[in-house]
């Protein structure tokens, strides 16, 4: 699989042609997963390169990255630095051990490194060179690192003219005795069986373990900080929404099957589960009940990215959505990802940086 990465470069006023107000709408592209097949040679490379159109070809750009050494091995692909340098696109380590400012000079810069230390770095280079766009904002990364502040603020959504409904699971926060949390659970108006997810999202492993409990006594197995949400059946499928800039990528993914009514009597206990949205959990909509493998309206979509946007302030991420068994047009979200760590390989993004 391929990424095709649209960039744009404008230096200097060149003067332009008057455009419509149809030309001057900003327009989300929406793709699905068997919609964007690489040309030529570059079907079987991992990463795919286009430039916006080809008066911005020879123009070079020049992406400061800084990034954990298992990110750089993910993303920085050998296929996509020999396509970027046709392009004219080159990608720069930047040295942590010496002031980014000195550094460059970058027209965007690409980071995915935690750390109070870091997130000043940048924001004081933000400050500095406001003619470079960066990747994203720390303080608006740092939101999505905790679960409880990531979904915030969605559930007041309103898109209900956008052919569905957005929902959030109802959650709780437990930070440290998990022996008391079932009178906390019943307080909160939350029903088994529950997800149990790591509060803080660090980078590890361990922050993505997911757990699934059945019973209040089962929640004494777990370790806090953690949030808990109600599982919402959802006929084991999952919808990963890429969004890089103003394109949209939806990948579908196996997930938990549903709970029947008999089994959320009968079983105890608390569960760890895979990460069924990894890649090797592709579905194949061919296999599935078509009123299960429909992917999300392309308008409700839309919608919804340029809330999160705007709400976020973030231009690469990815959404975690569900569709509520039995129902149409109901959706959850129930994750948002900063880069996260598949979407080059798995979605095949084309993206515009401006």
């Amino acid at each position: 699989m391929g990424v095709g990465i649209r960039t744009e470069v404008r230096r200097g006023k060149p003067k332009k042609k008057k455009k419509s107000q149809e030309e001057k709408k900003k327009v989300m592209r929406v793709e699905e997963e068997d919609s964007m097949v690489p040309q030529g040679n570059e079907a079987d490379g991992e990463m795919v390169l286009d430039t916006a159109s080809s008066q911005h070809q020879e123009e070079k750009l020049v992406i400061g990255y800084a990034l954990t050494s298992k990110k750089k091995q993910s993303f920085l692909q050998p296929k996509l630095e020999v396509l970027a340098r046709k392009k004219g696109i080159s990608f720069v380590s930047i040295d942590q051990d010496k002031p980014l400012s000195e550094q460059g000079p970058f027209d965007v810069v690409l980071h995915k490194l935690l750390g109070n230390e870091w997130h000043d770095v940048i924001q004081d280079y933000q400050q500095k060179h406001p003619e470079v766009t960066v990747l994203d904002p720390p303080g608006a990364i740092q939101r999505i690192y905790n679960r409880q502040s990531m979904l915030q603020g969605l559930a007041d959504l309103n898109l209900a003219e956008c052919d569905g409904m957005i929902c959030v699971p109802k959650q709780m926060v437990v930070l440290q005795d998990t022996t008391s949390s079932g009178n906390e659970v019943a307080k909160a108006g939350l029903k088994f069986p529950l997800v149990a997810k790591p509060l803080l999202v660090d980078g590890t492993a361990k922050s993505h373990q997911l757990f699934l409990a059945y019973d209040c006594l089962s929640l004494a197995e777990l370790e806090p900080p953690l949030v808990l949400q109600e599982f919402v059946n959802h006929g084991g499928v999952l919808f990963k929404v890429f969004v890089v800039g103003d394109v949209i990528r939806v990948v579908r993914r196996f997930s938990l099957p549903n709970v029947s009514n008999v089994e959320k009597e009968k079983v105890a206990g608390v569960f760890q589960f895979p990460r069924v949205s990894s890649a090797a959990a592709s579905v194949d909509k061919t296999d599935l009940d078509p009123r299960v493998a429909e992917l999300p309206p392309k308008p409700l979509l839309e919608e919804l990215v340029r809330e999160l946007r705007s709400r976020l302030g973030l231009r690469l991420f990815n959404i975690d959505m569900i569709r509520e068994h039995g129902s149409q047009d109901v959706f959850y979200v129930i994750d948002i990802n900063y880069f996260p760590g598949k979407v080059w390989k798995d979605a095949r993004l084309r993206a515009g940086v401006h």
